[in-house]
């Protein structure tokens, strides 16, 4: 369970009976990770698909019922269907991206210098998600970025939970391969040393 999935799982509920003020904090809880996910589908063109997106999820709200949990796991399925109809219409297959960390208009605590490291190394990682084979690096964005677990994740991308833990399991071994990590369990990659 997310962090925010309470505050979410509130906010859902009081859009639900026309609350604007609760829309816009679902909407600042799920964007960033929605985005990007998006990112990691359609490049550049994520925002546009994500205002799509968004515009149905709006409309369709009162017809959700769930959790905080599951409305991310059903904003994912929304966006993952604008992107796919987006990349019909471009006649594209998914194109490798470097993805961006969207960070709120909030000031942070944080220098410039250390936003320019993590903004590099933030890239650096999802560039290198986005040369994993489409499947694994779905299932990792979804898992990781969107922050969803096995089940929702399968949900999205209409697969088994067990074939999407394989393929997220996959695309974070690769990745930490890659990046020179000694192992990874079920719940990501980790160091020698580290115990599970």
């Amino acid at each position: 369970m997310r962090a925010h999935d309470g505050e979410l799982s509130a906010a859902v509920a009081r859009a639900q009976e026309g609350d604007e003020a609760a829309f816009a904090v679902a909407y600042r809880l799920v964007q960033p990770g929605l985005l990007g996910y998006l990112r990691g589908l359609v490049g550049d063109d994520a925002e546009d698909v994500a205002s799509d997106a968004w515009l149905e999820i709006a409309r369709d709200l009162g017809r959700f019922q769930g959790d905080g949990a599951g409305f991310r796991g059903w904003t994912a399925t929304i966006a993952r269907h604008r992107a796919l109809d987006h990349l019909r219409r471009q006649k594209v297959r998914p194109r490798a991206s470097a993805l961006e960390s969207d960070v709120l208009d909030l000031p942070g605590p944080h220098s410039t210098h250390d936003q320019a490291l993590e903004s590099i190394s933030t890239e650096r990682a999802l560039a290198l998600v986005g040369g994993l084979p489409r499947d694994q690096a779905e299932a990792v964005l979804l898992r990781v970025v969107v922050g969803l677990d096995g089940p929702a994740a399968a949900r999205v991308l209409g697969k088994r939970p067990g074939a999407v833990r394989t393929a997220a399991y996959r695309g974070l071994k690769r990745l930490a391969q890659q990046l020179g990590v000694s192992g990874v369990t079920d719940d990501g990659p980790r160091t020698l040393g580290e115990s599970k």
